[in-house]
C-alpha cells in the first residue's frame, strides 16, 4: 500500500493481512458459538501474536511513506489486536472470579473505531479493489459490534458480525497470498482487481500500492 517506490524492505502486507485473516476466523468462531467463551484466553494469545505482526507491518508501511497503510495497521495492531487481548482476558478472568465488569463501555469505544475506519476507507480507493472491499467488510464487523453492544436489533447484527468476520478472513488470506505470489513471479497470478480510483497497480506488487 506504499506510495513510495523506494523500498528499504520487502512489503510486510502479506503478514499483516494474514494476521487480520487469522483474527477474523477466530472472531467468526466466537460470534457463531462454534466455540464457547471459555476459548477466549486462547483467542487472546493469538491476538497477541497478531499485534506483533501488525505493529511490524505498520512500522515498515510508515517507512515506505504510506499514510493510509501505516496508520490503519498501527490502529489495528493496538486497538484491534492488543486491546482485544486485554479485553478478552479481562472479561474471561473477571467472569471466572465473579467480579463486577461493566462491558457496556465497549459500545462507546467501537463507535468511534467504526467512524475512524469509515473515514479512512476512501484512501483505499486507489488500492486494488479487493483491499477496498476487505475494508468495507471489516467495517461491517465493527458496525455490527456497535449495534450489538448498544442492544439494537442484536439478532440481525450478530449474524452480520458472524458472516462479515468470515468473509473478512477469507479476503485477507486471499489478498496476502496474492501480494506475495504476484510479487514473487513479477506478474499477476492471483487477480486483486483494479483500483476504483486511479491507475492499476504494477503486477509485481499488485496489492501493495495505496
Amino acid at each position: 500500500m506504499s506510495d513510495s517506490h523506494q523500498h528499504l524492505f520487502a512489503t510486510p502486507l502479506p503478514a499483516g493481512l494474514g494476521a487480520l485473516g487469522i483474527a477474523c476466523f477466530g472472531l467468526f468462531a466466537l460470534f457463531s458459538h462454534r466455540v464457547t467463551h471459555e476459548a477466549a484466553p486462547i483467542l487472546a494469545a493469538w491476538f497477541l501474536g497478531g499485534f506483533v505482526v501488525q505493529l511490524v507491518t505498520a512500522i515498515i508501511e510508515f517507512r515506505d511513506q504510506s499514510v493510509a497503510g501505516g496508520n490503519v495497521f498501527l490502529v489495528f495492531a493496538c486497538f484491534f489486536m492488543l486491546a482485544g487481548v486485554a479485553s478478552l482476558s479481562a472479561e474471561y478472568f473477571l467472569g471466572a472470579l465473579k467480579m463486577p465488569l461493566d462491558a457496556s463501555i465497549k459500545a462507546w469505544l467501537w463507535l468511534p473505531a467504526g467512524m475512524w475506519l469509515a473515514i479512512m476507507l476512501p484512501c483505499f480507493l486507489k488500492s486494488p479493489s479487493v483491499l477496498f472491499f476487505l475494508g468495507v467488510v471489516v467495517e461491517l464487523v465493527v458496525v455490527s459490534l456497535v449495534a450489538i453492544y448498544f442492544k439494537f436489533a442484536p439478532a440481525f447484527f450478530v449474524q452480520l458480525a458472524v458472516w462479515s468476520s468470515l468473509i473478512s478472513g477469507i479476503l485477507a488470506i486471499y489478498l496476502s497470498g496474492a501480494i506475495a505470489i504476484n510479487a514473487t513471479f513479477g506478474k499477476v497470478i492471483l487477480p486483486v482487481g483494479s483500483p476504483l480510483a486511479g491507475q492499476a497497480p504494477a503486477p509485481a506488487v499488485a496489492g501493495a500500492k495505496g
